[in-house]
């Protein structure tokens, strides 16, 4: 029997610690625990409804569950992709705050928005803070602060900016009956945090 070589076992525990991965298999693990409720009738742990006070748990966990395979691998594409480029630049916990708050916000909008208009919905799934991480790499990058600095737009111009580019990526982005406005909120909020680059560590 054949023990790992000190390089691989260390090339193990970098990616083991990378929060891409980490995030990647928490929603693997949530999905595949979400789809065993619903196979036995017992969902509420996992969605996001209104009253939030009801079931407050749900704005952690919505966040990481999915509603089959099909949803988790599409919105685990894009975190791969967004995500592995915005974690280069960041700390594991910055990522994890960034990833769950700009999902938790994104999927309250959605719901709140709803109810307000007497409708109940619940929402599950990681496609806001997915819509986050594309909205930051595309205004944390070296070209588009260049841009933006030579450009010298003043903030509410660039707010209004943002407002159209998050719009845009809700359009061309969003599965036909999915939660748009999850999509624009989860996409304004990285545009915005990758324009003042909150999650680069220096």
């Amino acid at each position: 029997m054949s023990t790992p070589a000190p390089a691989d076992e260390t090339m193990r525990g970098a990616i083991a610690r990378n929060p891409v991965v980490q995030t990647l298999a928490l929603m693997v693990l949530v999905s595949a625990m979400a789809w065993i409720g619903m196979v036995v009738g017992y969902t509420r742990l996992f969605v996001l409804a209104t009253p939030l006070s009801e079931r407050p748990w749900g704005l952690v966990t919505s966040v990481y569950a999915h509603l089959g395979p099909g949803h988790l691998l599409a919105n685990a594409v894009i975190i791969a992709i967004a995500g592995g480029i915005a974690a280069l630049s960041t700390s594991t916990l910055r990522f994890h705050l960034f990833f769950l708050t700009t999902g938790v916000l994104a999927g309250v909008v959605q719901v709140l928005v709803f109810h307000l208009q007497g409708t109940a919905i619940a929402v599950l799934g990681a496609s806001g803070a997915a819509f986050a991480l594309v909205g930051y790499v595309l205004t944390s990058n070296v070209v588009s602060q260049l841009v933006a600095g030579w450009l010298g737009v003043s903030f509410r111009i660039a707010v209004v900016v943002f407002a159209i580019a998050a719009a845009w990526l809700t359009i061309e982005w969003s599965a036909p009956g999915s939660a748009l406005l999850a999509h624009f909120t989860g996409a304004a909020l990285g545009l915005i945090a990758g324009h003042f680059r909150v999650l680069h560590t220096s």
